[in-house]
């Protein structure tokens, strides 16, 4: 039997596993465990032993399709007459309107490979500022506060079997049981051992059932609660000075902030009682490797950067940071969305984690891609102000998107719709007819993760390979191909290659120097050694699989305090929408969902949304289970069935996000931006229940 060895296409775990050729004829190929791969062992969650049935006929696109006038009927077509007109669409757009008047939008699936021939391509080809992926919808927070803390962004800056090995572990608004289950094995090991696992969620999840203390705060507080516990930290004498004389800075002054949110305010905050603020310090505390995770719940808010960077100052307060076994660490989403941001489809930044503001960064891209480094454009707009103004006076009038599903995934959604409908050309690429993919001129059926080799990076900082086991159908094209075509069409006919060793070969010297430096890694070596953590700067440097042990990635090594302070989110519950809601994902069904919803056996176990509340809110409000309920925010309403539960707050009702129509929820979803990562507060918004009359 031949196999190929290869890597999950969903969640930033990257899961090892090895797929066989169908065991019949036309069926779809057979997913099989690699327990050698070190992340997963072999484990995979339902959506990873699914996710070949897409490859199969029926389920995705199989050649272009075309819409002759605006609000016509999508058609077939070649693909010499869906790249001509693209190229078209891209080119008017910028002779009626200027430069700035062609957008681009990318994806945190796409390999690194796609997302840097997509970042050069705007920057070379459409020499525009504008692109932005949906990445910034993910973990941007996280990255901003991670570089300002440490000089240097990589989700976590230690590989996953380090949690296992810690003593304590503070996992705050994440939910691995659910949304990367391969991983909970490294919590249920810790405890094993006898290790701590503390849980910060409003929502007692499945995960949250696995803590030994499970901290249940208003959505939106958590930069309260982490004050709290630094407060404690310098009010109990649990300060390392001499960790942070040593190898810190700005101490005093986030001593200073922590110290106006002592426990009793923290608990009218945030509900917390003050006594388990006093447990969750100890168990911290004393344990001799601690770790702080972040996930959504606290980053997607208005103040997401200054509350991770609460919990990075207490890391550093306690000593927990820039050694084996401790520190801050954030568990990325999206499949690449770490790698997705390093190499060029963010707005501010150029391959290799470089800022596109730096002069010495744009002459060395310039440099690689044989261009003026005055010809480079500057910084763009961050994701939901590029989608938000689409279509208008300064906006973006045409825009090439690239595996994403704004329509399901923006917040105020469906705003979003109206303004990419408000655009004079739209093209899609994607696997599937997605809801975004629907409203566009044209829509390119692009190959997937068993049919094309490229490199992704897990949220560990780990580079791997994802092989090509099959070839893709006859009517279907890489990504690669489709950058290549339209360069040409656009008068750049060198730069484009489609072999993605080749790409990664200038992505490797692209990156050569900057923070995200791939320099030291090829295919070869990543097949070698299943994968090399960056920073690997030349081919006999071992990788980095933990930053920081010596020094932090700031100019003087040392780590910086952020000087924060709490503030509410954007939006509090008042009379009009008393209760608050939060969004996530569910077990069987991953981001938007245009994929998995597509999948018989996850569409069954995950069916539709739902709206999580209390029974006393039920109670309350007189709706019983299954009932169907009316959510409403300022920006629109949602249907969507009563699930009742004890497992969330009384003031607090949930949604999954993966569904679009009368029970999509991120209609609800306020847009409010954190100032620094331009992050939308998607975790957290006012809204009124009401049963359906």
């Amino acid at each position: 039997m031949t196999t190929t060895d290869t890597h999950c296409p969903y969640c930033s775990l990257q899961c090892g596993m090895r797929l066989a050729a169908p065991a019949v004829p036309g069926g779809a190929p057979r997913v099989l465990e690699r327990p050698d791969f070190p992340v997963n062992r072999g484990a995979l969650c339902g959506k990873g032993q699914s996710a070949t049935v897409l490859l199969g006929e029926g389920h995705r696109l199989s050649s272009p399709l075309v819409r002759d006038t605006r609000g016509g009927a999508l058609r077939g077509a070649s693909w010499q007459e869906a790249l001509d007109r693209v190229a078209d669409g891209l080119r008017g757009a910028a002779e009626r309107h200027g430069r700035e008047a062609v957008a681009v939008f990318g994806g945190g699936g796409l390999t690194n490979e796609k997302a840097y021939l997509l970042g050069k391509f705007a920057r070379v080809v459409l020499r525009t500022p504008n692109i932005d992926y949906n990445g910034r919808f993910c973990m941007s927070s996280a990255a901003a506060a991670h570089r300002i803390a440490f000089g240097l962004d990589r989700g976590l800056p230690f590989p996953l079997a380090d949690i296992a090995a810690a003593d304590c572990v503070i996992l705050v608004g994440g939910n691995p049981a659910e949304t990367m289950p391969p991983a909970l094995r490294y919590f249920r090991e810790l405890r094993e051992r006898g290790g701590t696992l503390i849980v910060v969620d409003p929502r007692r999840t499945r995960t949250a059932e696995q803590a030994d203390l499970h901290l249940q705060p208003v959505p939106g507080t958590d930069l309260a609660l982490a004050l709290g516990l630094l407060h404690l930290a310098v009010a109990d004498g649990r300060v390392d000075q001499d960790f942070v004389a040593e190898r810190t800075t700005g101490f005093e002054a986030a001593r200073a902030a922590a110290m106006a949110h002592w426990p009793e305010r923290v608990e009218r905050i945030t509900g917390v009682p003050a006594s388990r603020l006093r447990e969750t310090l100890d168990l911290f505390a004393d344990a001799s490797r601690a770790i702080v995770l972040t996930a959504r719940g606290p980053e997607q808010q208005s103040k997401g950067t200054d509350t991770v960077g609460a919990w990075i100052n207490l890391c550093l307060a306690l000593g927990k940071a820039g050694r084996e076994g401790s520190g801050y660490g954030c568990l990325t989403g999206q499949g690449n969305g770490q790698g997705g941001r390093e190499h060029g489809q963010k707005a501010d930044q150029l391959p290799g984690y470089r800022s596109i503001e730096d002069p010495a960064a744009r002459a060395h891209l310039a440099a690689v891609w044989e261009v003026d480094p005055a010809d480079l454009p500057g910084a763009g707009r961050s994701a939901y102000e590029l989608l938000d103004t689409l279509g208008t006076e300064g906006g973006a009038r045409a825009m090439l998107l690239m595996g994403s599903n704004p329509v399901v995934s923006a917040p105020r959604a469906a705003h979003i719709t109206e303004r990419l409908r408000a655009l004079d050309f739209l093209a899609v690429s994607d696997l599937v007819l997605s809801e975004t993919a629907q409203l566009a001129d044209v829509v390119l059926p692009a190959a997937q993760w068993a049919e094309e080799t490229g490199t992704l990076t897990n949220l560990e900082g780990r580079v791997i390979l994802r092989q090509a086991a099959f070839a893709p159908p006859p009517g279907v094209r890489s990504d690669l191909h489709v950058l290549r075509e339209l360069a040409d069409r656009l008068g750049v006919a060198k730069g484009f290659p489609e072999d993605p060793e080749e790409v990664f070969e200038e992505l490797r010297r692209a990156s050569s120097g900057g923070q995200a430096d791939y320099a030291g890694i090829s295919y070869d070596r990543i097949r070698a050694e299943d994968g090399v953590h960056w920073p690997c700067p030349t081919e006999d440097h071992p990788g980095t699989p933990r930053l920081f042990l010596d020094r932090f990635a700031t100019p003087d090594g040392r780590a910086r305090f952020a000087p924060v302070s709490y503030r509410p989110a954007a939006e509090e519950p008042d009379a009009d929408y008393p209760l608050y809601l939060t969004t996530g994902r569910v077990l069987a069904q991953y981001q938007s969902g245009a994929q998995t919803r597509r999948v018989p056996e996850l569409a069954k176990a995950a069916p539709g949304p739902f709206v999580e509340l209390h029974s006393q809110l039920a109670e309350r409000l007189g709706v019983a289970e299954g009932e169907a309920l009316t959510v409403t925010s300022r920006r629109g309403r949602a249907v969507a069935p009563a699930r009742v539960t004890d497992s969330i707050r009384p003031d607090t009702v949930f949604m999954p996000f993966h569904w679009a129509g009368a029970g999509r929820a991120n209609t609800l979803t306020n847009p409010a931006l954190d100032p620094v990562s331009r992050m939308p507060e998607f975790k957290v918004c006012a809204v009124r229940v009401e049963r359906v009359r």
